[in-house]
């Protein structure tokens, strides 16, 4: 799994645009994070605006929450665990590299995450730097549940079928399925990430489940 922020990362923060940890960005107002509980918004909120201003610490705590989302993301994306460990660091790099740029833009710092992560696993397949990584390891300790009629369809595919099929759906079809049912995040953060519209989400994800129940086998169609 990937580890707690290391010393070379936290480094990379001491970018001379970095120092004026009061600087007035003008978008606080802006400022939005997903999570249900009051008190944890307003310290994650807290935390980036910290960061943003050079507060490695800050970015560190931001890192701690954030990481194992990042992660599973990737891990379904490439079904490798060395490379989705390899991408995460990469993410959280870049994003460290940008903090002290990051403008709210109505947008969930998560989402600011997971687009960075989203572009990197694509650029990496396009660069061909390597294939994809075959893996049998047991899925269960990455899944998340998410109730709804779709996730009875992603319930009734094994590990191995499921991954399979993920990986014949459209680009836009598979991360949608992936952050919606693997990931849990909601239709508002997915939209984010995929700047489409909350109903284009709704619409690419029935799209995906529809193909992804036609990639099922025989014997489990009739489930």
């Amino acid at each position: 799994m990937v580890h707690a922020p290391s010393a070379w990362l936290l480094s990379e923060a001491a970018a001379p645009e970095s120092t004026g940890s009061s600087a007035s960005y003008g978008d606080g107002d802006l400022a939005a994070s997903s999570e249900e509980d009051e008190a944890e918004r307003t310290r994650l909120i807290a935390l980036v605006e910290l960061a943003r201003g050079g507060d490695t610490e800050a970015f560190g705590l931001l890192y701690d929450h954030y990481q194992g989302a990042v992660y599973r993301f990737l891990f379904y994306r490439t079904r490798s665990v060395p490379l989705a460990e390899d991408l995460t660091s990469e993410t959280f790099f870049r994003a460290l590299r940008s903090m002290s740029s990051f403008r709210w833009q109505g947008k969930d710092f998560g989402a600011w995450l997971m687009t960075i992560a989203r572009n990197l696993c694509t650029d990496h397949f396009k660069a061909g730097r390597t294939r994809l990584e075959m893996t049998t390891e047991d899925m269960g300790q990455h899944d998340d549940a998410t109730e709804g009629p779709e996730s009875a369809v992603l319930a009734g595919l094994t590990n191995e079928i499921l991954l399979t099929a993920l990986k014949q759906l459209p680009d836009e079809q598979r991360d949608c399925l992936i952050m919606r049912f693997l990931q849990g995040m909601s239709i508002a953060e997915t939209a984010a990430v995929l700047g489409r519209s909350d109903g284009a989400i709704k619409q690419l994800q029935l799209r995906g489940v529809r193909n992804l129940a036609k990639l099922m086998p025989e014997g489990l169609r009739d489930r």
